[in-house]
């Protein structure tokens, strides 16, 4: 009598590898709410699946889970055979491939995580449950205060108590007005024999440099045949900072005076000032604002087949519309 091998799934990797992690930010991340494991956990999946997701699913949060590290870590089954278990583990609702933006301001970037779920999920739970966590990964908005009579209450006046006169006794008598005389002067005191006389504002040649001046008299230091004087730098400051107002800056300026120079320069400060006017940058045209009330998507999940990003609503069992429904094949 034939019986069918419903044995649990490994609860670790037979090899001895260790399991790398990765990096910040990617890597494995269990679903809330995770029933205790028991031993019957994926005994109805093929036996290929079911060792993947045993596998999988004694790994820690953090862990790789991209194809070559799990078919690394161990023995039984190689890259396309992991791809294809995890694949059909999406379909059975196991996991899903999300694409995260993570960072705030202008350091932001997309990052791979793999959303790993003990029991399997239909497409509805999943839908919920990544619409919750983009709301959640969404920077929190500042607050504004509410205006009076919207959700705060206005504030009201109060007029302040009136003070009681003092008592006779404590009235102070008035002082009499203080005349001034004219062209009248306030001795100054007399310095002291040997006193350093207090430093007043600095002459203009004493201001601070500015990063173009800098620029220009650190050029004789990276290129000696670009050496300037100090009129030289003063002369051609207005011209780099120029440079520097397009939004590069001051390596990139050095770069761009001193890449190929010629065997001997006869006029260094005629040559610097050619480059400065003819290697101008162009200005950057501005970022276009966002339009106000448009939501930024700040996640997306890939398809486990082809591994296209989209909205979660576009996808069934963790695929998108065309590996779902396939061409059919052409006709002989």
């Amino acid at each position: 009598m034939a019986v069918s091998n419903l044995s649990p799934a490994p609860r670790a990797s037979a090899s001895s590898r260790s399991h790398p992690t990765a990096r910040p930010g990617y890597g494995k991340r269990s679903v809330p709410d995770q029933r205790p494991h028991r031993e019957g956990d994926f005994a109805l999946l093929p036996e290929r699946e079911r060792h993947i997701a045993g596998f999988v699913d004694a790994l820690p949060d953090g862990a790789a889970m991209d194809i070559k590290s799990l078919a690394r870590s161990q023995p039984l089954y190689g890259q396309m055979a992991v791809g294809s278990a995890l694949r059909a583990l999406g379909v059975a609702g196991h996991l899903r491939h999300v694409r995260c933006l993570s960072g705030e301001g202008g350091q932001v970037r997309w990052v791979t995580r793999t959303f790993w779920s003990r029991c399997a999920r239909d497409n509805e739970w999943w839908d919920t449950f990544l619409t919750a966590e983009e709301r959640r990964s969404a920077p929190a908005e500042a607050a504004v205060p509410a205006a009076p009579g919207v959700g705060a209450p206005a504030e009201t006046s109060v007029p302040a108590p009136a003070l009681a006169p003092a008592p006779a006794s404590l009235h102070v008598p008035a002082q009499p007005p203080v005349t001034t005389v004219p062209q009248q002067r306030t001795a100054e005191p007399e310095a002291e024999p040997g006193a350093r006389p207090e430093a007043g504002p600095g002459p203009v040649a004493d201001r601070q440099p500015s990063p173009a001046f800098l620029a220009l008299a650190r050029l004789g230091r990276t290129e000696p045949r670009l050496a300037l004087s100090a009129a030289d730098c003063a002369a051609l400051e207005q011209a780099a900072a120029e440079w520097l107002t397009r939004g590069v800056d001051t390596d990139y300026l050095t770069r761009a005076l001193t890449a190929g120079l010629p065997a001997s320069v006869d006029s260094p400060f005629g040559l610097v000032r050619r480059r400065l006017r003819d290697k101008l940058p162009p200005r950057l045209p501005a970022a276009a604002p966002s339009v106000p009330g448009t939501p930024v998507r700040r996640l997306m999940v890939e398809c486990t087949e082809c591994g296209v990003p989209g909205r979660p609503e576009a996808f069934r069992d963790g695929l998108c519309r065309p590996c779902r429904q396939p061409d059919p094949d052409p006709e002989v």
